[in-house]
C-alpha cells in the first residue's frame, strides 16, 4: 500500500493521490532528483493475478517511453514497487477531452474549436505512427484537454508495433470508437487509428457517438454495416467541408479512408482557411432579439 509520504524508488516522493483506476492506482509525486512533480501510474495488487494485465501494463511503458511529442503524455521513468509496476509520468494539471464535453451543456465543441483540437490530435497520431505505432484506443476519455486548449495523448495500454497487431483486437478497445474490421477480427492499422479520430471528430462536433445501442453487439453491427451520418445534420453550424473529413475518416472500407493522420491533418487545415464558413450562425430569434 503506497501512502502519502511514501518515496518510491528512493526518487519519487508521494504528495497526494489522484486517482483510483481500473488498471493502477495514480498519485502525485516529487521527482527529488529531477526536481519536478510527476504522476505515477502503479499497477494495482489486485489486478497483477492476471499475466495480460502485467503485460498490457508493461507494453504502455515501453511504447509510451519510446515517444517525445507535445501533444504525448510523456514518460520519464519506469520501475517496480511492492512487485508491482509503475511507471513516471508527465504530470498533467487538467482534465480530459470528455470532461470537457461533459461539463459543456451541449456536451460538444464550435466547429472551430473541434478543429483546433483535430490538429493536434492528428498531429500527435501521425507522429505514433511514424514511431512504428498503432494507439488502437483513441477516444476523448484517453486525451487530455489543458485548459490552455492543449491536447496530449494518454494510455498506450493496448497499442501495437505497425504489422503486429493480432487478430482479435476488437475485444480489447472501445466499441463506440473501434473501426469495422477490427470488430470483423482483422488486424487494427493506420487506418483503423484514423477511423476512431473521425469518430472523436464527429463527436466532438454533435455531443454524441454516431452509432450507440443497448449492447456492445448492437453498435458493433452498427458500426460495420450502417450508414455513416454526416455531423451537420445533428449540428448544423458544422461547415461542409468538415462534414466530408469525418465521413471519410469513417469510410467502412479502410482504403478509402484518409491514407495517413498527416493527410487528414492537412484537409483539415485546408478547410480552415476558409473563416466564414466557421462565424458564429445565428438563428432568426437570435439576431431579431440579440440572443448568444
Amino acid at each position: 500500500m503506497i501512502r502519502v509520504g511514501d518515496r518510491v524508488d528512493g526518487r519519487y516522493h508521494v504528495t497526494g493521490r489522484i486517482a483510483h483506476g481500473g488498471m493502477a492506482d495514480v498519485y502525485e509525486a516529487m521527482d527529488v532528483i529531477a526536481r519536478r512533480t510527476v504522476s505515477l501510474k502503479v499497477m494495482r495488487e489486485d489486478m497483477m493475478g492476471n499475466p495480460e494485465n502485467v503485460h498490457r501494463f508493461q507494453r504502455e511503458c515501453i511504447a509510451a517511453a519510446s515517444l517525445n511529442n507535445p501533444n504525448i503524455v510523456k514518460v520519464y521513468g519506469q520501475g517496480v514497487v511492492d512487485g508491482r509496476p509503475y511507471m513516471a509520468n508527465e504530470y498533467i494539471k487538467g482534465q480530459t477531452l470528455r470532461d470537457k464535453l461533459n461539463f459543456s451543456p451541449i456536451h460538444s465543441l464550435s466547429p472551430l474549436e473541434s478543429c483546433e483540437v483535430m490538429l493536434q490530435l492528428t498531429s500527435g497520431v501521425q507522429y505514433i505512427h511514424e514511431h512504428g505505432i498503432i494507439h488502437r484506443d483513441i477516444k476523448p476519455d484517453n486525451l487530455f484537454y489543458l485548459s490552455d486548449g492543449s491536447i496530449k495523448i494518454s494510455d498506450f495500454g493496448i497499442s501495437v508495433v505497425v504489422g503486429e497487431a493480432a487478430k482479435g483486437d476488437a475485444v480489447s478497445g472501445t466499441v463506440y470508437y473501434t473501426a469495422p474490421e477490427i470488430l470483423m477480427g482483422k488486424p487494427s492499422g493506420v487506418a483503423s487509428d484514423i477511423y476512431s479520430m473521425g469518430i472523436v471528430f464527429y463527436e466532438i462536433l454533435t455531443g454524441s457517438v454516431p452509432f450507440d445501442g443497448p449492447t456492445p453487439e448492437d453498435v458493433a453491427i452498427k458500426q460495420i454495416k450502417s450508414h455513416f451520418p454526416e455531423p451537420s445534420k445533428i449540428t448544423p453550424s458544422v461547415p461542409k467541408a468538415v462534414d466530408k473529413i469525418v465521413v471519410k475518416a469513417c469510410r467502412k472500407r479502410p482504403e478509402e479512408r484518409f491514407l495517413s493522420a498527416l493527410e487528414m491533418h492537412e484537409t483539415i487545415a485546408e478547410a480552415m482557411k476558409d473563416e466564414r464558413s466557421f462565424a458564429e450562425r445565428k438563428s432568426f430569434f437570435s439576431k431579431l432579439f440579440g440572443f448568444k
